[in-house]
């Protein structure tokens, strides 16, 4: 049925495009498709992929035998759901596959790309031809700001769409608790090399939507190249695949010494700006604090070869340095502080070294957390219990509140070992518990021995 006419923009102005309200019907690519008209072939990663559950590659956690989803699915029983996990973990082909097993209508949005007006149409004829339910898939679904999430929720509440959501960073951060509350989740894993390796084959012969025309050979060790190229992501795995088959002539025999420029233009994949930063930055807080120089060392610089900036490692090593190592080595903040400097005014790839000198000597150093525990404990005191006031003898003698008050100073210098004995807060209180790594041994030391001193002074 015509829907509307559009004024085609290139067009003289009396020409017009019809535009039919067709839905997008996911399903099997044909040749003929592109053939018609003379139209470009989409790419390999496109036609090969899969039709039925059966086809899923990898995610068997998700969609494998007796899993929640698969059964919910094969049942038709499912409600909204929100998909995330890397890019090329199969993400929208999971959503292609279950709306054509289902048999809902496809409505397909890329949140980059649409807007509230397209959104409300979609919602609308979603209303209007209710005989077959929609399935409404949104790419990027961070991408959709407060308001344009809250516009699905009336129709996802009523049953008028069902709604699958993809998206590559945290839920938890950009989808609002509304829509979460009525959305089923699933984290989609990277795709196992080996998974990645037997597509590859499948792909480069399969005559109807692979590579199979061309006739190549391919050797194996090309496969396995290929997969560790794309790091778990398969629509780059078989977008590499396509480049090389087609850069060699008909019935080619592909050898490692094609990969040569995949493998030179290499890069590890890392986005600084979604849930990898994140769990990449925790994974080295959490190895130097567990004293695993190695680890951190991979951590840090695999951060680095995805594009990391160094000072915000450094910002992190700072922070550490205090949180988990303190006063057991308190060298380990001057270390730290200095590595900062060092990145600062030398840069990359030099302050590497700089970078590399002060995670090592973080993570070997013994550990303390008390500065923590006390920094919690005394924020805690402050925030449940009535705040004291100064002791009149430690009041500023020159303020109206302290004067002659200095009278009552007991000051430390004039007695042995510097211990007067006196109080410096109204209810004394201990919020901090030395621990026994490293220097801080010989502070638990010294604290019980002015405790020691105290005592006998106030006795007497």
């Amino acid at each position: 049925m015509l829907r509307y006419l559009r004024s085609c923009k290139h067009a003289s102005p009396h020409k017009y495009v019809l535009v039919t309200d067709r839905d997008e019907q996911p399903g099997l690519f044909s040749p003929s498709d592109s053939a018609a008209g003379g139209a470009a072939q989409p790419p390999l990663s496109v036609r090969m992929r899969p039709t039925k559950l059966e086809e899923i590659v990898g995610q068997t956690h998700i969609v494998g035998d007796g899993t929640l989803l698969r059964r919910l699915i094969e049942t038709d029983r499912f409600g909204s759901l929100i998909f995330h996990g890397p890019p090329g973990s199969g993400k929208t082909s999971l959503a292609e596959v279950i709306a054509a097993s289902t048999g809902s209508r496809f409505k397909r949005i890329n949140a980059v790309l649409s807007n509230v007006a397209e959104l409300r149409d979609c919602l609308r004829m979603a209303r209007y031809e209710s005989e077959r339910p929609t399935l409404l898939f949104i790419d990027e679904l961070h991408r959709f700001n407060k308001s344009q999430q809250d516009l699905l929720l009336p129709d996802v509440e009523a049953g008028h769409i069902r709604l699958i959501g993809a998206t590559t960073h945290n839920p938890g951060f950009y989808v609002n608790a509304p829509l979460l509350s009525r959305s089923h989740l699933f984290r989609f894993e990277p795709i196992a090399e080996e998974a990645v390796v037997d597509l590859l084959r499948n792909a480069l012969t399969d005559d109807m939507r692979g590579l199979g025309s061309h006739r190549c050979t391919v050797e194996e060790p090309v496969y396995r190249a290929l997969a560790g190229f794309a790091g778990g992501d398969l629509r780059r795995a078989l977008n590499a695949l396509e480049t090389l088959v087609l850069g060699q002539p008909n019935g080619s025999h592909v050898g490692m010494e094609a990969v040569e420029t995949f493998a030179a233009e290499r890069r590890i994949r890392y986005d600084r700006n979604e849930d990898e930063h994140y769990d990449h930055a925790s994974a080295l807080i959490k190895s130097i604090r567990g004293s695993d120089p190695d680890a951190a060392l991979y951590w840090a610089f695999k951060m680095l070869e995805g594009g990391e900036d160094p000072r915000f490692l450094c910002r992190r090593l700072v922070i550490l340095a205090s949180e988990d190592i303190g006063l057991a080595n308190s060298h380990a903040l001057n270390v730290a502080v200095a590595a900062f400097q060092a990145c600062e005014l030398v840069g990359l790839p030099e302050c590497e070294y700089n970078l590399a000198h002060a995670i090592l000597y973080l993570a070997t150093s013994p550990k303390s957390n008390s500065a923590t525990r006390a920094l919690g404990a005394v924020k805690q005191a402050l925030g449940k219990e009535r705040p004291q006031g100064v002791p009149p003898w430690l009041r500023d003698k020159l303020s109206s509140a302290g004067q002659g008050s200095d009278t009552n100073y007991l000051y430390s210098h004039d007695f042995p070992e510097g211990i007067s004995g006196q109080e410096y807060l109204l209810e004394p209180r201990q919020f901090y518990e030395p621990g026994e790594s490293g220097a801080e041994a010989a502070t638990a030391a010294r604290l019980e021995r002015i405790r020691q001193i105290k005592a006998r002074i106030q006795a007497e």
